[in-house]
């Protein structure tokens, strides 16, 4: 789409940085933005035969929450995942003076290829959903096996207590962020800390492993590009897999999900045998406290919607759909609260 107004800079500017930095460069260019990006805007650049990408903090009007936007943390992890084998797209610069064009930003390479939006695949076969999913499953087992130190990540993140420290940091955003009273939220806040699983164990996380944030071959069930690793630090791999798979537990017209639908009959394999496959891939025998995990991304992903919500009533939001989004926190936050309930019992 046209770049929104309060995301615009200086296309010139950008022109003149990017000559030096990108082999084979010409201007001039022209910039789109593209749907979606509700955390930092993202745009297409083109010029004559080539394309690439820029990912930006939003403009200088935003107000910036601590440790939000963190454009300099995805440059450095894509980069080095990349080198590591991992599918993401190739870096090109990383611009932290904000002079240039008033934010600091990134550009990488344009992926094409596809982005499937609805997890229930519509229009494909069952052998081909049954593909797409076992695509996305080997993926993020080969994320979790990266050796974070050889990749030269071993300063990404704390290793260690992961699950006390975001729990610490989403009730802190969600506070931060507050609009309205959410009880379930206020319930998991003062539940969660108490409960962690016993053991820790640290690899790359990306924090928003879905569907959406994949591009696929055009034709062949393969990842060409993982996507958005705002979210990415050294964790505990079970957080980031639990995540992954909440798709299972919410239904399709909540919030990108599965739960409710004949996956036998989609092709889609259920959530015990998804699991199955990440613990042969990653040499698991089982995995326990699933209620636990579900319960910690459910309330997760109510901090950050509430923080979109927080964005787009303050009019800073890179998304027409901010307010939609904000406004599923309260929902998942009690869906998250039931898990909690369940591992009680």
């Amino acid at each position: 789409m046209p770049v929104q107004e309060r995301h615009r800079f200086d296309v010139g500017a950008l022109e003149r940085y990017l000559r030096n930095r990108i082999e084979g460069f010409s201007g001039p260019i022209e910039v789109e933005q593209f749907r979606g990006g509700q955390s930092n805007p993202t745009y297409l650049l083109a010029g004559g035969s080539q394309r690439w990408v820029l990912r930006a903090k939003p403009g200088p009007a935003a107000k910036l929450l601590p440790s939000a936007h963190a454009v300099e943390r995805e440059f450095r992890v894509i980069t080095a995942l990349g080198a590591a084998g991992v599918p993401v797209p190739r870096t090109y610069c990383l611009c932290e003076d904000e002079n240039v064009i008033g934010r600091s930003f990134y550009v990488m390479e344009y992926v094409p290829g596809r982005v499937l939006w609805e997890q229930s695949l519509p229009g494909m076969t069952s052998p081909e959903r049954a593909a797409i999913y076992d695509e996305m499953n080997r993926v993020i087992a080969m994320l979790h096996r990266v050796d974070y130190r050889v990749a030269g990540l071993s300063d990404y993140g704390k290793p260690g207590n992961y699950f006390a420290r975001q729990i610490g940091r989403w009730s802190r955003q969600y506070q931060a962020s507050e609009t309205e009273k959410i009880e379930a939220m206020d319930l998991l806040i003062e539940w969660l800390p108490g409960n962690i699983p016993a053991g820790d164990e640290t690899a790359v996380v990306h924090g928003d492993y879905r569907l959406d944030n994949l591009i696929f071959h055009p034709r062949e069930p393969r990842i060409l590009a993982v996507l958005d690793w705002e979210l990415s630090t050294l964790g505990d791999p079970l957080a980031d897999f639990s995540y992954h798979c909440l798709s299972w537990h919410i239904p399709p017209k909540q919030f990108r999900g599965i739960a409710g639908l004949d996956l036998a009959a989609l092709g889609i394999p259920g959530e015990s045998q998804y699991i199955a496959s990440y613990c042969e891939r990653t040499g698991r025998e089982r995995i326990e406290h699933w209620d636990f995990y579900l319960a910690y991304n459910l309330f997760r992903i109510a901090a950050i919607l509430q923080g979109v919500m927080k964005r787009a009533l303050e009019g800073t939001a890179a998304s027409a759909q901010a307010l939609e989004s904000g406004r599923r926190a309260g929902p998942l936050a009690e869906l998250g609260w039931r898990y909690a309930e369940k591992s009680m019992k």
